[in-house]
């Protein structure tokens, strides 16, 4: 799964490109996204007989050319153009209809070598020295990719993507949409336990259909992580999607909202503190909370944060350990994933509380 991720990264988009793709998303209806997908195809088929492929491979290629375009075809067809003028949907399902325009050349960036030479087949000589160990070495890559694709199928699910879909016109990657949402409320019950010198980490597997897709990629259990001022967690907080009813950005989170799926589960940390270094967090928390904050979705592919207060949720919760001063490892904040809390916690400043299983 990692080699696919990165022969799909290795693809570069030229300005030109950019601005091709930008007026498609723009001006292109149905007609006209169809021929782009046939032209784009067709040179595709007529490079791949024009290289030094083997026959074979020929073959093989000129198949998965033929399938990507009926797929691109019926996907705009049936998904996208259909919710044209009624649905917000409509705006996100036309930009994978636009970056779908992308994955023949991402097929043909898989079958060559990252510079740019031809892949060869091998030959029947070079089959027949292969050995008893290569061979098993095979199968157990085999074995595993299979298992990798079969995980990825359940969790890259038609209903996860429909809920993706239809939740991103909530969010913003520029500007602040969540203003206020925690209560005095709840800044009362995070000065009650400055006397409990230690600030809670949760990581969780919240089965949500973000987290669920997160982890394709990451390939890590963990895809979430809060941060907490009591060990009961009544002061649970992070950056997430608002559950659908605050907006996406810093919100306070309940137990319930780790129990999305069945096998959910939640592992509490203690990290040790000074009261002054405690209320240093909460005191940063209330600022943002006046400021304004948002969910950086954006920020989960690029690394980057167009505003301060624009975060997801282990950027959010290293950034303030690391304005307290109390960071125990040391990473850019949007580089940061959930599991980094405890797999760089090499000096085990970490002392592990209580698991909550769902």
């Amino acid at each position: 799964m990692n080699d696919v991720i990165n022969y799909f990264q290795s693809i570069r988009i030229r300005g030109v490109g950019w601005l091709l793709l930008i007026s498609l998303y723009l001006f292109a209806n149905q007609p006209i996204l169809i021929i782009v997908y046939i032209y784009l195809a067709a040179v595709m088929i007529v490079r791949t007989w024009l290289a030094q492929f083997p026959r074979p491979a020929k073959l093989g290629l000129t198949a998965a050319y033929g399938l990507l375009l009926a797929l691109q075809i019926i996907f705009i067809s049936v998904v996208v153009f259909p919710m044209r003028g009624w649905s917000p949907v409509y705006f996100p399902a036309k930009i994978l209809g636009i970056i779908i325009i992308l994955v023949p050349l991402w097929v043909e960036r898989f079958v060559t070598t990252n510079n740019q030479t031809v892949f060869y087949l091998p030959t029947v000589e070079e089959a027949a020295t292969v050995s008893f160990d290569e061979l098993r070495q095979s199968a157990d890559k085999l074995s595993e990719l299979m298992d990798t694709a079969a995980e990825a199928k359940d969790k890259v699910s038609v209903a996860h993507v429909k809920t993706i879909l239809e939740d991103l016109p909530r969010h913003s990657s520029v500007r602040y949409i969540n203003h206020g949402t925690l209560t005095n409320a709840y800044f009362d019950a995070a000065d009650a336990t400055l006397d409990d010198t230690n600030l809670y980490l949760a990581v969780s597997n919240t089965g949500s259909a973000a987290s669920e897709m997160i982890s394709v990629f990451t390939r890590k259990q963990f895809n979430h992580v809060s941060l907490a001022f009591d060990r009961d967690l009544e002061t649970i907080i992070s950056y997430n999607g608002g559950d659908n009813v605050y907006p996406p950005g810093m919100n306070a989170e309940t137990l319930e909202f780790f129990h999305q799926k069945a096998g959910a589960s939640l592992l509490v940390y203690s990290l040790p503190v000074t009261a002054a270094q405690k209320e240093f967090v909460i005191d940063k928390i209330d600022e943002i909370n006046r400021e304004g904050s948002a969910y950086n979705m954006l920020g989960l592919v690029s690394k980057h944060s167009a505003k301060p207060n624009i975060m997801f949720c282990s950027q959010f919760v290293y950034k303030m350990l690391k304005m307290a001063g109390v960071a125990y490892f040391d990473m850019k904040d949007g580089a940061v994933r959930p599991t980094d809390f405890i797999e760089q916690d090499y000096y085990k400043k970490l002392k592990f509380e209580y698991e909550l299983k769902f």
